[in-house]
């Protein structure tokens, strides 16, 4: 079958979630087509059924094109909610007392059931609950293990099975219900790439995701609580990848907070070399119109221009009436800022310095040679992805050419930014390396005739995290 072939003019990726909008080969590979690089798989709708098919597309479409695709599949995580009413929904006015308990009968204007004894028993005087995303605000009076006695501080209506966040308190729950670790089980077993963590506070909250996914996928955690954030670096450094969940975050972090959270997560993430997506509400108004507001392209761009490794579409592709149209409209946008003078000025502004290891030192030499001799592409073998990630790191002016014998890297890949990732039989010696390199190159027009491309890789091959081999090497007519 004669692949057929696609480049995307951009080094930052578009994430693009799939749902009731994108359910067909045809509309799945349209929005491949427009821009999507990463697929993602949002467990908290949709049944397992619906997924697999997904799934089946999305690899269907990478065979066609010869080229990795990526698939994250996201857990839905604790949901706290209260229960329902009797008249299906309450008015709460300022000042009103409102109680939550562990009663499940239908509640009223004066009680309704919290039906989580974690919350009540973390509960103190003083603290703030809010329900429905924020809209309404209670605090806390007074509060035992059975109940809490709140006051209504911003009213509104409630209906049933609204959400409850409590921003000011570590809850006693795990990341992982019982839904999720069944979901987990068959995102990996139907092949997903990345595993997104909902519900993250702290450190130790990675520890059974790590042991359930045993090296099958790489771990995304999420950043939605402000618990989180107190735990930043030590968060991006237990993960492979980290995702800027900034719906749910703002729901519990002050609105002025948010942008600063995301721009002080980017900096974690390229200090550490890990791959970060900007998420949530990015191209909103495109879930109902076929072009975004100024301000939300302002956003996207902002995204791009703090040093994000991806961007992510959400509703917009998933449940929206213009799902291709907004991928259009993402890779647009990242494809002109990453042609500004400004945003590469941004870039190298933002650099850090290397750790001193092999691998750090050997990939900030391949930026500088290939910026000297003016390479056009830098090529990383690698077995793990972790040599191509330093290279991505650096942020260099050359695209990255990734290459490896595991498919499942290859995939993953796919999210870092500047990385065509390309799956590849893995070569013997060192002249067979360099000739890969350069035939590669050549055949996907990352490079011409008698251009010079920087490589570098570990020896013994197959080893990985030794990097300690760079060399330069010139494209022959050989590779034609």
């Amino acid at each position: 079958m004669k692949r057929l072939t696609i480049r995307r003019q951009r080094n930052v990726k578009v994430v693009a979630t799939l749902g009731p909008s994108t359910t067909s080969y045809e509309q799945i590979r349209a929005v491949y087509e427009a821009g999507a690089d990463v697929f993602r798989l949002n467990f908290s709708h949709g049944e397992h059924a619906e997924h697999a098919a997904r799934m089946e597309i999305i690899r269907r479409i990478e065979q066609e094109f010869g080229r990795p695709i990526g698939v994250m599949a996201d857990m839905q995580g604790p949901k706290l909610r209260v229960g329902r009413f009797e008249n299906g929904k309450v008015t709460l006015n300022e000042g009103d007392k409102f109680t939550l308990d562990l009663d499940p009968s239908l509640g009223d204007s004066s009680r309704v059931q919290l039906p989580h004894k974690e919350i009540l028993q973390a509960l103190e005087p003083g603290v703030a609950l809010l329900l429905d995303d924020g809209r309404i605000r209670l605090n806390v009076m007074e509060c035992s293990s059975d109940g809490a006695e709140t006051e209504v501080v911003i009213g509104g209506t409630l209906s049933d099975r609204k959400g409850v966040n409590v921003p000011g308190v570590i809850l006693p729950l795990s990341p992982l219900t019982e839904k999720d670790k069944k979901d987990l089980a068959y995102a990996l077993e139907i092949g997903a790439d990345w595993i997104a963590l909902s519900f993250v506070q702290r450190p130790e909250d990675l520890a059974e995701a790590r042991k359930l996914l045993d090296g099958r996928a790489g771990l995304i955690t999420k950043f939605e609580k402000p618990a989180a954030l107190r735990h930043m670096d030590q968060l991006v450094e237990l993960s492979d990848a980290v995702m800027v969940a900034r719906g749910d975050l703002g729901v519990e972090v002050p609105p002025e907070d948010v942008p600063l959270a995301q721009k002080r997560l980017v900096r974690s993430c390229r200090r550490a070399g890990k791959p970060v997506i900007v998420a949530t509400q990015m191209l909103e108004s495109m879930v109902t119109a076929p072009t975004p507001t100024r301000a939300e392209a302002s956003d996207v761009a902002t995204a791009i221009f703090d040093g994000a490794d991806a961007i992510m579409l959400s509703a917009e592709s998933a449940a929206g009436q213009y799902p291709v149209e907004a991928v259009s409209m993402m890779h647009r946008i990242a494809v002109r800022i990453d042609n500004d003078e400004s945003y590469r000025e941004a870039l190298n502004a933002a650099r850090d310095k290397p750790e001193k290891t092999a691998s750090d030192a050997i990939s900030q030499a391949a930026r500088q040679v290939a910026e000297t001799i003016s390479a056009s592409v830098i090529v990383t073998y690698t077995t793990s992805g972790s040599t191509t990630l330093r290279a991505s790191r650096e942020r260099p002016e050359a695209p990255i050419l990734g290459l490896t014998s595991r498919l499942e890297t290859a995939r993953r890949l796919s999210l870092a930014w500047g990385v065509r990732p390309e799956h590849t039989e893995d070569v013997s010696s060192f002249a067979e390396m360099v000739r890969k390199a350069c035939n590669i190159a050549y055949q996907r027009e990352l490079a011409k005739l008698g251009d010079r491309v920087v490589i570098t890789a570990g020896v013994p091959f197959g080893t990985p995290g030794a990097t300690n081999i760079l060399r330069i090497a010139w494209i022959t007519g050989d590779e034609a």
